[in-house]
């Protein structure tokens, strides 16, 4: 508004930095969206054009660019005359104040073997500030000298604030340490919990060296041990960075509070925030379990006491109204960044951001460049694709919104939208209430695919993506809400059809996955309100429709836009219809149902059909409104609809797509052909049309309100049907999905197996799945004939001609590597193995061709159970064109893959012991194990201890090597140069002319000519 326009009424403001101003008040009709002009006093001057207050902007809207709407808000600033928890008597003003909790000097776990670490080099800044804690920490009674054989290095750690924390490099102690079982609550599982509370009102309160409050037993100390300038101390108190220190101090912390009864609040270790409506109300709070601390031996500083605030900060997380902010100076501290020139200032920067990815949308997508670099097989290069992800991540963490709070009732409606990419799924969790257009959002997820997850179908994707994020909002929202899922293809009706479609990709036991935990969670609830709605949408309300984002914002011309129906002349009224359209799941199809209201008849008439969405019923119902107008002879039709999408279409949005030919950018547009329809016939009849807001509470529901609510209700598809389909088919999926994830078992086992789980089940479900269980039959069908299988079952066979191959899971090592195929010659038990990053069926074929076709020839049968990474295109394509018949095990049925079996583990047996009772280093020791497993003892060959008779060559004994029956036997192989040592090895095949291939001890293979191999008469 321009500065001339003065008021008649003075008025002075102040600002918070003491400042006033002399202005005036006057009365003016404003707008913040250009629509529903209305009067209201605002404040204006010469330095102040426009001044509106929170009391007009709390009920209006912002538009952004997005096209979504937000509601203003204000953080106000009252914290004068509100008393601060800092306040209180007993806080300590020292930075180093460490308390003494009055609780017995409590037995840690004591690590099973010595460890000993010498201490490596520290940052030069840190030695005088470290020297100078150590000095005050052995006044305190914190640390004291000892003489210990155990020993780890120190590792100071810089504190934001530029101060230094005294750790130790614990790892090696770690690793040897029995376990405990922790208690420590997980954070996102502490937040969620807050964002339910949607409190006003916060305080924190920080315990001042938790860790060193806490005594330790004498006999528990010396472990701790460690060195400082040629001195060595140990901790008299729980030190920092060991693994078990922030399980015992939550728990010591816990019960301190439970034992002084403290108020409701939440502890992460020695982080405690209160809440409440009123700031008494939580100073009452804080100032209660601040006694209940001090009084228990803790120290707390007063710094480290914030609070009560309407905004606070709380692990890290910026807490307001119940809703979670990345705090403004994380923002900034990650806007300040530099391209990274490394794969470690990569790293770091991913770590930096990755803390906050349910604020982003689509974040996995968004950064999946930056991980390429960062993997140590790639060296790093910073391309184009790096930069645009660097500076697209960081425009989204500038603009991300806050999450929550998490809101409960009948009115709360919790909508889950979830969809699969090219890349990868993304799903988020959103909750609107009445009055509300978009909702706000609880959280945002997203990851790549993993594994063959890149094949699936388009519809077991966004299976895939429906499943993850019921997951993810059942954490949020609690299983007993009723959640509204909005995927981008159908889901609820693959979970109840009969079967399992036959072009899937995914796994059996994947399917079986999915149907179990999204059938069991749509029957959830009452008979009228279930667990899960589908509301398939190929055009939420608040997209484009097929326009252009400018031609979206541009003006719609109303000219036939219809009066509110209170205000429509008596003698028009019968002229009048309210539309409403919506579609629902109703046992394995969608089914929409459009609806017409008369007011002045009081009769509605509806139509149903399958197959739709809730558009198109929204669409079946103007043209049922158009039907019953033309029959009727109506001079003109007035059209109440509570659908922007029909509002706007109608208004104006026709003549454009009329114009375009019903195309936009060279594709039909969506229902073209009910819109044509629509647009011939509105031609001759005068049709004027009018939104009505849903989203109106009752104190201010009108006439035109309720008779939306009666269309409303007319449209509705009842659910009746859908929860007798989910009752019935329900259940025999959850037994098909016991059966197969229990392995298979008899009725009675297959029902304690669900029971011990939380599935109740029946007899004669289970009894009807394993009656149809082809693999049961299966099963059956080979124990019948066993013994004709079984006993000659690889005398046809020549040596190579038949394998066993399967895949072992391994831990992961820094290579990447987790998986080890394995393969064994079926007629001598002879074991290759090939250690590869992901079962697949690429690496599947590599490590045959390597090991296999490469060394011992092309084999004639291969036999595998039907995971993905055996049984696809790929591999029977490969088969084929190299004349090898593939089978393909029963599965549960271990008797099918027996060698294989077997030999996985003797290989883990023998992993695990070169690892030292672990399978640590089990990549560089597989080609070891490998040659262990081939070596061992059996029943028709003795191991290479048990070769007899033996003869000494250069001091060692060696096995006597004889020409007949070489296959499988110990060799010893005549070096090249006369001054070489034999090499022991085994002979696993006969090469060309008079040589064979030997498997050396190393792992390696080589091809020796007889000559060389060392022989012996009996």
């Amino acid at each position: 508004m321009p500065s001339r326009y003065v008021g008649t009424e003075s008025i002075s403001i102040s600002g918070v930095t003491g400042g006033s101003q002399q202005l005036t008040v006057l009365e003016a009709e404003v707008s913040l969206t250009g629509n529903g002009w209305q009067k209201h006093p605002i404040v204006t001057g010469p330095e102040a054009p426009c001044i509106l207050g929170i009391d007009y902007l709390r009920n209006g809207y912002f538009k952004d660019p997005k096209g979504y709407r937000w509601a203003f808000g204000i953080a106000a600033v009252e914290t004068e005359d509100i008393r601060q928890l800092s306040t209180l008597p007993g806080l300590s003003d020292d930075s180093c104040a460490v308390g003494l909790l009055r609780v017995e000097e409590q037995q840690v776990p004591i690590a099973t073997t010595t460890v000993h670490r010498r201490q490596y080099r520290t940052d030069r800044d840190s030695v005088t500030p470290i020297h100078e804690m150590i000095r005050k920490l052995e006044s305190q009674g914190v640390v004291s000298k000892a003489r210990s054989p155990f020993n780890s290095p120190i590792w100071p750690v810089r504190k934001s604030s530029g101060e230094w924390r005294l750790t130790v490099d614990y790892r090696a102690l770690n690793e040897v340490t029995p376990p405990l079982s922790a208690a420590v609550p997980d954070m996102l599982e502490l937040q969620y919990e807050l964002e339910s509370k949607a409190a006003k009102w916060y305080a924190t309160i920080d315990i001042a060296n938790a860790f060193f409050s806490i005594p330790l037993a004498a006999e528990c100390r010396a472990q701790f041990a460690f060195t400082w300038k040629g001195i060595q101390y140990t901790w008299n108190r729980l030190p920092q960075g060991w693994k078990h220190s922030p399980t015992i101090c939550h728990g010591l912390i816990q019960t301190a509070l439970e034992k002084g009864e403290a108020p409701e609040h939440l502890q992460y270790i020695d982080d405690i925030i209160v809440w409440g409506t009123t700031a008494g109300e939580v100073f009452e709070k804080g100032e209660k379990i601040i006694q209940i601390l001090l009084k228990a031996g803790f120290a707390i500083k007063r710094s480290k006491v914030k609070g009560p605030a309407q905004e606070i900060q709380f692990l890290g997380v910026k807490w307001q109204d119940g809703r979670r902010q990345i705090p403004t100076e994380v923002i900034n501290k990650i806007i300040a960044m530099s391209p990274p020139t490394s794969k470690k200032e990569t790293q770091a920067f991913l770590g930096a951001i990755g803390f906050w990815r349910m604020h982003i949308p689509e974040y996995s997508q968004i950064v999946s460049p930056l991980y390429l670099v960062t993997r140590k097989k790639n060296d790093f290069h910073w391309g184009p694709e790096q930069q645009q992800a660097f500076a697209q991540i960081k425009q989204e963490i500038a603009h991300a919104v806050a999450l929550g709070p998490v809101r409960t009732g009948p009115e709360v409606k919790n909508v889950l939208y979830s969809a699969a990419g090219n890349n990868g799924l993304s799903w988020s969790l959103w909750q609107k209430v009445p009055g509300e257009t978009r909702g706000r959002p609880l959280g945002f997820w997203s990851r790549s695919y993993r594994g063959s997850e890149a094949n699936y179908t388009p519809t077991e994707k966004e299976i895939l993506a429906a499943y993850e994020g019921l997951q993810a909002a059942s954490e949020v929202i609690g299983t007993e809400t009723q959640l509204l899922l909005a995927p981008r293809l159908p889901v609820l009706g693959w979970m109840f059809k009969g079967k399992v479609p036959s072009t899937h990709h995914a796994t059996d036991t994947t399917w079986s996955k999915w149907i179990a935990l999204i059938t069991q969670r749509a029957r959830i609830g009452n008979p009228n309100r279930p667990g899960i709605l589908e509301i398939i949408t190929n055009w939420p309300e608040g997209e484009t429709f097929g326009l252009s984002f400018e031609e979206e914002e541009e003006q719609v011309t109303r000219a036939e836009e219809a009066p509110p129906y209170n205000e429509l002349p008596e003698t028009e009224r019968q002229y009048a219809l309210f539309t409403d359209g919506s579609c629902r799941i109703v046992g394995a199809n969608r089914k929409w149902k459009a609806a017409v209201w008369s007011p002045t008849r009081r009769v509605a008439q509806a139509t149903e059909g399958q197959g739709g969405s809730s558009q198109i019923a929204e669409l079946k119902a103007i043209q049922l409104a158009l039907d019953i107008a033309e029959r009727e002879k109506w001079p003109r039709l007035y059209l109440y609809t509570d659908s922007w999408m029909v509002a706007n279409a109608l208004w104006g949005w026709l003549n454009r797509w009329k114009k375009a030919n019903w195309q936009r950018r060279g594709k039909p547009i969506w229902a073209a052909e009910i819109w044509q329809d629509i647009a011939a016939r509105v031609e001759k009849l005068t049709v004027k049309v009018r939104h009505v807001d849903a989203h109106v509470s009752k104190s201010q529901a009108n006439e035109e309100h309720h008779n939306n609510e009666q269309v409303d209700k007319a449209a509705k598809v009842k659910v009746s049907q859908v929860d007798l389909d989910w009752q019935h088919k329900g259940e025999v999926f959850l037994a098909r999905w016991a059966h197969d994830a229990s392995g298979h078992q008899g009725r009675d086992a297959t029902y304690r197996w669900a029971r011990d789980r939380g599935v109740d089940l029946t007899m004669d479900n289970i009894s009807q799945v394993i009656h149809n269980c082809e693999t049961c039959a299966a099963i059956k069908q080979a124990k019948r004939v066993k013994p004709l299988w079984y006993g000659g079952r690889w005398l046809k066979y020549r040596y190579g001609e038949a394998w066993q191959i399967d895949y072992i899971t391994l831990p992961q090592t820094r290579q990447g590597k987790r998986y080890v195929l394995t393969m064994v010659e079926a007629t001598t038990g002879w074991l290759e193995t090939y250690p590869v990053p992901h079962a697949t069926a690429r690496n599947t074929i590599l490590g045959l061709e390597k090991q296999v076709l490469w060394r011992h020839g092309t084999p004639e049968r291969i036999e595998s159970d039907n995971g993905t990474h055996f049984k696809n295109g790929l591999i029977n394509t490969w088969a084929r064109e190299h004349g090898i018949e593939w089978i393909y095990h029963i599965p549960y049925h271990a008797p099918a893959a027996g060698k294989v079996e077997r030999c996985n583990g003797l290989l883990k047996t023998t992993l695990k012991a070169l690892g030292g009772g672990t399978f640590k280093n089990w990549e560089l020791n597989l080609a070891k194990a490998t040659w262990m497993v081939n070596t061992r003892g059996s029943i028709n060959r003795a191991g290479p201890a048990q070769s007899e008779p033996l003869h000494t060559v250069d001091g060692d004994k060696v096995p006597v090597v004889h020409m007949k029956g070489i296959l499988g036997k110990t060799v010893w192989i005549n070096p090249t140069s006369s001054k070489g040592r034999p090499i022991r090895g085994i002979v696993f095949a006969q090469g060309p002319g008079s040589t064979w291939w030997v498997m050396q001890k190393d792992g390696e293979t080589r091809c020796v000519p007889q000559g060389d191999l060392i022989l012996s008469e009996n």
